[in-house]
């Protein structure tokens, strides 16, 4: 059943006026990733506008999305794409029709680094995600190699700023509950 006020929610929810796209296609055509998807990323923009909202909130491709913003470089209007992709997957996860959940854990965990260190913590984050996961032992050869080789340290790298950085994400969520 089509939801026809899902195109207005969603460009309340992304702040981007998703009614101007025209199907140019070059999100679609700019994306890394479209091979994985199940819904090209120019079709997830025009299933909102239709009110295909069930069809939208339970796509792969929301979580497939790297959020590397090509999408939404190459948007002639503008329209913030990857944004809409992040503003469905918050939607999708606040109304559990979740695709994937690995993708959100990871970016979870991923933010709370973030907030505690100032930057990422490699080592805090994939542990916490494999323990999560429980797969201890997936990608062991891959992150030896990394460490190895100095791109992953044992010890979190803090930035010297962090009652600045912990007041910048008080206002945000402030702004996030007020607004």
């Amino acid at each position: 059943m089509n939801d026809l006020s899902f195109l207005n929610e969603m460009e309340k929810a992304s702040g981007e006026k998703i009614s101007g796209c025209y199907q140019c296609y070059r999100c679609t055509i700019g994306c890394p990733v479209v091979a994985d998807m199940d819904l090209y990323p120019h079709r997830v923009i025009r299933y909102i506008v239709l009110g295909e909202r069930e069809r939208v909130l339970t796509s792969k491709t929301i979580w497939t999305c790297l959020q590397c913003v090509t999408c939404s470089v190459r948007c002639p209007n503008d329209i913030d794409i990857a944004h809409v992709f992040d503003a469905l997957r918050k939607i999708a996860v606040k109304e559990q029709k979740e695709a994937e959940t690995d993708t959100w854990k990871f970016d979870q965990y991923f933010m709370d680094s973030v907030k505690k260190h100032g930057r990422l913590h490699e080592i805090e984050t994939v542990l916490r995600y494999k323990i999560e996961k429980k797969d201890f032992f997936g990608d062991a050869k891959m992150g030896m190699g990394m460490f190895i080789k100095g791109r992953m340290g044992i010890l979190p790298h803090n930035i010297k700023d962090r009652k600045g950085l912990k007041e910048m994400f008080k206002r945000l969520e402030d702004k996030k509950i007020g607004g």
